[in-house]
């Protein structure tokens, strides 16, 4: 039987819908509740209780309406514990009937208990102290299995560690946190930490290790997709019969070692692969030559010389915005950042070196002409604010202040010296000028 039936589900999820909206924020707290109570649905055991329904989703979900997890609880009980709870006065004549009852996850039947007849709380202080050790034991266990692995199958045990780790912490009632069966632990020697710290940090560190073999998981299939397609190209290119072929094969060799040096290095995968390439890439000059490399670079080349030719087209017809000059700029930086990845080694790396002296000397004349346009543009905007500040302040008498308006002027003309030739506002900036100036020469004696 698993601890949440699909009644109860049910319930849940169309509550959890009911609790969240359309933004990102809200899809990700549904999400992260629907994994919990797809969790919970997935696990055998006794069917969960009120507040364990509670603990699953009111941390993320605060707003959860306490009638539906009523309701859920009722609906995840089995038929035979309506007859029970039907009959607690019965049940309650006997002793086994007790017990049971007192040792529900329950505080307000558990507490009082706990201060008058503890020891019939023993049943349930011998399942959370077996649940506790076993988290803490499992937890260790995932994290040196996990976080020192030496092989694959460290990963794969780990990740089982990992999954009984998370079993035995669901299974833990939340409500207990910090309280401690003080005659249970005088009996039995029990050594319970059991803080919401610790709670917190066990389960945080279950999700990280549950993150971390995702993540190696992923690398190894990387991995292996990668060593398939380089074995593949390597057939391929011993069975090919004419230069074309040749080709083809050698690109995609190229190809599946790019992909074995991409893999993350922080991965155990990753350092297999950094391992492995250098065999493969032995392997892969041994076979091929330089061919490949010769190839490469051509490429390369190739590559940057088209950026290059998109840069200067587009930097015809001057002048231009200071986006049109950044997204030159952009592509002058495309050509050179292909050409540096020329290797030294390879034969045409002078080439290479001559185009990126070359590349840089035209992305350094587009930077200045860049800079140019904003400074121009800074200058003629300044210039138009003092324009109108000149008109809003000068009365309709100019010659009543004649020297601060011929300052004021003077001010503006230099300003608009400012913007430089080969500028989107330098005609703008000329018209301004010479009215300035006619102005200026009207005041002056």
């Amino acid at each position: 039987m698993n601890r949440l039936n699909h009644r109860a589900y049910k319930i849940l999820c169309a509550e959890v819908h009911h609790c969240t909206g359309d933004c990102q924020v809200n899809q990700v707290e549904r999400e992260i509740v629907l994994k919990r109570l797809k969790k919970l649905r997935s696990q055998p055991g006794s069917p969960a209780s009120l507040a364990e329904l509670r603990d699953t989703v009111v941390d993320v979900l605060p707003q959860f309406s306490e009638k539906e997890l009523n309701k859920a609880a009722i609906a995840n009980q089995p038929p035979e514990l309506f007859s029970k709870i039907a009959w607690t006065g019965v049940i309650l004549g006997s002793m086994a009937g007790l017990v049971w009852v007192v040792n529900l996850p329950y505080p307000m039947i558990r507490r009082p208990v706990a201060r008058t007849a503890p020891i019939l709380l023993l049943p349930s202080y011998i399942r959370m102290d077996h649940n506790y050790r076993q988290t803490i034991r499992n937890v260790e266990q995932a994290d040196q299995l996990i976080n020192n692995a030496t092989s694959a199958a460290d990963f794969s045990l780990g990740e089982d560690k990992v999954k009984l780790a998370q079993n035995h912490l669901d299974q833990l009632p939340v409500w207990f946190l910090g309280y401690e069966p003080k005659l249970y632990c005088r009996l039995f020697s029990c050594s319970w930490k059991f803080t919401l710290d610790e709670f917190e940090s066990a389960r945080t560190n279950v999700a990280r290790m549950e993150a971390k073999v995702f993540q190696e998981k992923n690398a190894q299939i990387e991995l292996e997709k990668a060593e398939s397609a380089l074995d593949q190209a390597k057939q391929q290119y011993q069975q090919a019969a004419t230069p074309t072929e040749k080709r083809n094969a050698i690109a995609s060799w190229q190809t599946a070692l790019d992909q074995i040096e991409q893999i993350p290095s922080a991965t155990l995968a990753g350092k297999t692969a950094k391992t492995k390439f250098l065999a493969y890439q032995r392997d892969f000059q041994q076979v091929v030559g330089f061919a490949a490399d010769n190839q490469r670079t051509g490429s390369l080349i190739g590559a940057a010389q088209e950026f290059a030719f998109a840069a200067a087209k587009a930097a015809q017809n001057p002048p231009h915005t200071a986006t049109e000059w950044q997204q030159i700029a952009k592509l002058w930086q495309q050509a050179i950042a292909r050409l540096e990845k020329v290797p030294l080694e390879d034969q045409g790396y002078l080439e290479a070196q001559k185009l990126l002296v070359t590349y840089e000397t035209n992305l350094g004349i587009i930077q200045t002409r860049y800079s140019a346009e904003t400074e121009s543009i800074q200058a003629l905007e300044e210039a138009q604010r003092q324009i109108q500040r000149l008109l809003a302040n000068t009365p309709t008498d100019a010659a009543i202040n004649q020297n601060l308006t011929i300052s004021q002027l003077q001010g503006i003309i230099n300003q608009l010296n400012k913007v430089q030739p080969g500028t989107t506002s330098y005609s703008k900036a000329q018209e301004l000028l010479l009215s300035a100036q006619n102005k200026l020469q009207q005041l002056q004696p």
